[in-house]
């Protein structure tokens, strides 16, 4: 909490209710809230990248906690607690200055849609933790980007580019790895995974359609949704309401992991290029791969693991090639029809 209590102190430099704004990210495959509006600089600042190793550290933190909890509790009951938290967090820190401003806004039915699917992807991914290891349920999240690659072709009318489709068959190719057949991974476990990422891919493709708005208000619906929409739906769910202590606290640090995992992932976009940033989320790999290895006792195989060096690679790769070609004169590149 006193780590929260600091960075609220510098929120209003970071996130005026004004000039932080979202705009459609050039890149398709690492399309982040608020991650094209920031400064460009020509190669990313330390404190950047510590706040996204952070970051990660907290969702992956989260990740643990849900797969822990899991096991005595119903997924909703986690996934209001997650967003529940949130909303508690960005009101606290954010209402007193921004007030009406924090709900503002003229396009509310598609706030509303994109709150939906990111609930819906977190109740995927909630539940699909509680049957695979972590590693493996966080890699097959990361085909979302790949999803996002092709969706917004589709549904954007943006150019697919030779280097975006080797990208989509790489990570193609990453998921065939983790899931192929005879393989443990092959459940319909698996296939809620991948069920969130294309919910979040659809997030993804949302948000940017809400370009212009306020980074604390595309923060701030989502959790609202979640919130309401959840708080509906507890009380029709089982669960023993006898807490033991520990799990109640389990309960808090999910919230507070998730809220300020949010904040810092937002700061460091802030705080550096889209481009440059974006290859140090998959840091939350390596994470997961530690915890699932230290906390649970399971490493991924051979097969599994080159699976999720694929998909991150190729994330990678394609990245830092597309900023390389924005920096050049003549840097857009041919379509391929």
């Amino acid at each position: 909490m006193r780590s929260i209590m600091r960075l609220s102190r510098k929120i209003p430099a970071r996130f005026s209710t004004r000039p932080s704004r979202v705009r459609p990210s050039l890149n398709p495959v690492h399309s982040t809230a608020g991650s094209s509006d920031v400064k460009q600089h020509p190669h990313v600042p330390l404190s950047a990248i510590l706040l996204i190793v952070v970051a990660s550290g907290c969702f992956s933190a989260v990740d643990v906690t849900v797969k822990h909890l899991s096991q005595r509790y119903p997924v909703p009951l986690l996934v209001w607690a997650r967003w529940g938290a949130q909303a508690l967090v960005l009101l606290a820190l954010m209402g007193p200055r921004m007030r009406l401003d924090l709900v503002r806004t003229t396009r509310l039915p598609l706030h509303l849609a994109r709150g939906v699917v990111l609930i819906a992807s977190s109740l995927c991914f909630f539940s699909a933790l509680a049957f695979l290891p972590l590693a493996e349920a966080t890699a097959l999240n990361y085909t979302a980007p790949m999803l996002v690659t092709l969706m917004a072709a589709w549904f954007l009318r943006e150019r697919l580019t030779r280097p975006r489709w080797a990208f989509v068959a790489a990570g193609f190719v990453g998921m065939l790895l983790i899931v192929r057949p005879g393989s443990e991974m092959l459940t319909p476990a698996a296939l809620l995974a991948l069920g969130a990422a294309a919910f979040y891919a659809t997030y993804q493709i949302l948000t940017r359609k809400l370009a212009g708005e306020n980074l604390m208000v595309l923060m701030m619906y989502p959790s609202l949704v979640g919130s309401v929409l959840l708080s509906a739906a507890i009380p029709f769910v089982r669960f023993d309401a006898s807490y033991p202590a520990a799990d109640l606290i389990a309960f808090v640090g999910l919230g507070i992991a998730a809220a300020l995992g949010h904040l810092l992932f937002v700061q460091a976009f802030q705080s550096a290029s889209a481009s440059a940033i974006a290859p140090f989320t998959y840091v939350q790999l390596v994470w997961s791969t530690l915890a699932g290895w230290l906390l649970f006792s399971t490493f991924p195989d051979g097969w599994t693991l080159t699976g999720i060096v694929v998909i991150a690679g190729s994330g990678v790769v394609l990245t830092w090639y597309e900023r390389w070609r924005a920096n050049l004169p003549q840097s857009e590149p041919a379509a391929v029809d």
